[in-house]
């Protein structure tokens, strides 16, 4: 036996008073969870701890908390291992973010992460006519979307995600990872309908900014921001969707500014985005009117040195003509092919298994994998290879 403290973030809406930390020292084995630390603190100490859980086997999702600032599972976490990020030796553990407090460590998900999760349509809709038996579904079709499917909707990543806190209104990586669960189904009737309609939506696939919280908090490796590349792709790559909010414009502009220059001109994706992927696009109307919207930030970059006018105007040179040429080829290499194979390793293994790249349980899945997203593995899902147990 082993004592713990545990520092708690209480609140009660129905109270009117402010949240306030409170500490609990409890004695369990140090290789138990944070989970059955705060049962025993209810049990013994204090009945009206407000927790949820069930499974207590990271399986449910429900005792998803913030533990030393970090999202996680209260039963997937080891007390011995939450000291060791401990602040001052107590275990800080409080409601995650992103969602209206219930009580203490309780939030509502009903208000944010469940109506989310509604908004993209998770279900399947059939192709019709629906077969008399079963669907046929190719191996690498499955393959690509059973990394959404491991999803437990614990709502870590909704916890973590930056773009949330900026724009409430945004789908968030759990609901757009299950949307991708869809449209990466071949049995789906309407996957255009999906992503045209993820694509225009101004709180959609485009609002992510890449910060890639939503992976790191993630308990189970459903890496959701890799599922919402996978969203753009099928929408611009597959079905060329034009949107209102520049995704596509934007993504094309990014592209033929680094096969061109071998670096990013940032100075010129802005006006591409917006007036067209070509050096005449700043003079198109929507190009000037979003570089005079985008002044103040513009002054500010400038007065902070971020930027310097010179590098601003100017085409990149940093870079050798050879090594320009070299980007140009590579890029043209790649979008020169018929179709895009790219691998998904999440049920293959990990990518620096020497030995298991070699099996026949590497897959190639052709189209909407992500690039070598590293996949879960069996018995601790997310962790590094040299970390888990199953190696």
């Amino acid at each position: 036996m082993a004592e713990f403290t545990l520092k708690l973030r209480r609140y009660d809406p129905e109270a009117g008073d402010a949240p306030y930390w409170q500490e609990y020292t409890v004695e369990l084995e140090p290789h138990r969870s944070v989970l059955e630390g705060i049962l025993q603190a209810k049990a013994r100490f204090d009945g009206s701890i407000g927790i949820r859980c069930s499974c207590r086997a990271a399986i449910c999702g429900s005792c998803g908390v913030r533990i030393n600032g970090q999202p996680g599972l209260a039963c997937h976490t080891h007390l011995d291992l939450a000291q060791r990020g401990a602040r001052n030796g107590a275990i800080e553990v409080e409601p995650m973010g992103n969602m209206p407090v219930i009580k203490d460590l309780i939030v509502d998900m009903d208000a944010v992460h469940w109506k989310k999760i509604r908004r993209v349509t998770p279900w399947l809709i059939n192709q019709q006519p629906i077969p008399e038996r079963e669907y046929i579904v190719p191996h690498e079709n499955m393959v690509d979307v059973t990394q959404s499917m491991a999803c437990i909707q614990c709502g870590a990543c909704v916890s973590d995600c930056l773009s949330m806190e900026v724009d409430p209104l945004f789908i968030g990586p759990a609901a757009l990872a299950k949307a991708y669960r869809f449209v990466g189904d071949p049995r789906d009737a309407e996957q255009f309908e999906r992503v045209k309609d993820l694509a225009e939506d101004r709180h959609g696939m485009y609002d992510c900014t890449h910060c890639f919280k939503c992976i790191e908090a993630c308990p189970k490796g459903v890496a959701p921001m890799s599922q919402i590349m996978r969203l753009r792709r099928v929408a611009t790559r597959d079905h060329e969707i034009a949107d209102r909010n520049n995704g596509e414009r934007h993504e094309s502009a990014f592209t033929s500014l680094v096969r061109d220059h071998g670096l990013l001109w940032e100075a010129e994706l802005l006006p591409r985005s917006h007036g067209g992927d070509s050096f005449f696009g700043k003079f198109h109307p929507k190009a000037g009117a979003e570089l005079l919207n985008s002044l103040p930030v513009i002054a500010k970059a400038l007065l902070r040195g971020k930027v310097t006018p010179g590098k601003a105007l100017l085409p990149p040179r940093d870079m050798p003509k050879p090594d320009r040429a070299r980007v140009k080829q590579i890029v043209e290499h790649i979008e020169g092919r018929d179709e895009q194979v790219v691998l998904n390793l999440y049920i293959s293994g990990y990518d620096e298994d020497a030995e298991g790249a070699e099996t026949k349980n590497a897959t190639a899945a052709s189209g909407d994998g992500d690039g070598g997203q590293q996949g879960a593995e069996s018995g601790q899902p997310g962790m590094e290879p040299e970390q888990s147990p199953a190696r």
